[in-house]
C-alpha cells in the first residue's frame, strides 16, 4: 500500500510539472524605448536565389514591445517600391541589438530590384 501511495505522489507531482500554466512563462518583459534607432549595419543581401532573396540588416534594440517586424519595400523602379515583404522578429532584452532578415519571394531571375528596410511594430489587437 505504501509503494502505491508513493507512486501517486510521484505522479501527481510530475504531472504538476508537466502541466504547468504556459502563459505565465511565455511573458516577455517590454523594455525602454530607444530615443531614437538606427541601422548599425547594412542592409544587405545575406543570399540571392533566382526567386528569392534575403535582406538582413542590424538595428540598436528598438525596445518596446518585444514583438516588431523586420519589412523591406521593393520593387523594379527605384521610386515604386510598390511591393512589401515582413518577416516577424522577437527582441532579446538582454541585448543592444537586433538582427532583421526579411525574405522577398517570387522574384523574376535576371531582374534588377530596388529596396529599402524599415522595422514596425505589431498593431495592436482588438479584445473584447
Amino acid at each position: 500500500m505504501n509503494g502505491l501511495l508513493l507512486k501517486l505522489a510521484m505522479v501527481v507531482t510530475v504531472g504538476s510539472l508537466l502541466h504547468s500554466i504556459p502563459a505565465a512563462t511565455q511573458v516577455t518583459p517590454t523594455t525602454n524605448k530607444a530615443a531614437r534607432v538606427r541601422i548599425t549595419q547594412g542592409p544587405e543581401i545575406e543570399r540571392a536565389d533566382p526567386n528569392f532573396a534575403i535582406i538582413r540588416w542590424t538595428s540598436n534594440n528598438p525596445g518596446g514591445s518585444p514583438e516588431h517586424y523586420g519589412v523591406v519595400r521593393y520593387g523594379t523602379d527605384p521610386t515604386k517600391l510598390n511591393q512589401t515583404a515582413k518577416s516577424p522578429i522577437r527582441l532579446n532584452p538582454g541585448h543592444s541589438y537586433s538582427v532583421f532578415r526579411v525574405r522577398m519571394d517570387g522574384l523574376k531571375p535576371r531582374t534588377t530590384y530596388y529596396y529599402a528596410v524599415t522595422r514596425r511594430k505589431p498593431m495592436a489587437r482588438a479584445t473584447g
